[in-house]
């Protein structure tokens, strides 16, 4: 019964918990490919991406795949983002436009 008020304080917990996990997952990548998550991260947390946890979740975890993917079979980064990184944002983002803002 607490989880379920604390929840409705604060958000799910289960949310919270993958995002731990996505960070964590994030902080083991190799160089550069952790410098452009983190890049990404900071995009979007100026651009203000979501405001639904389960979307947002949804998305971590797809970039969180597209980058492990990429660092174990050595895709460089140009190859994963493109020339313009701002624009590779936008579009990843425009795929989960549900609860932006």
């Amino acid at each position: 019964m607490a989880a379920k008020w604390i929840e409705r304080v604060t958000g799910s917990l289960e949310e919270k918990k993958k995002y731990r996990q996505y960070k964590a997952r994030m902080g083991q990548l190799p160089e550069p490919y952790g410098e452009a998550v983190q890049a990404f991260d900071r995009y979007c947390m100026y651009r203000g991406s979501s405001t639904k946890g389960d979307v947002l979740v949804r998305m971590i975890e797809d970039l969180a795949d597209l980058f492990e993917q990429s660092a174990a079979t050595g895709t460089p980064i140009r190859d994963v983002v493109g020339e313009d990184p701002v624009e590779f944002a936008e579009t990843f983002l425009a795929n989960y436009s549900e609860g932006q803002w």
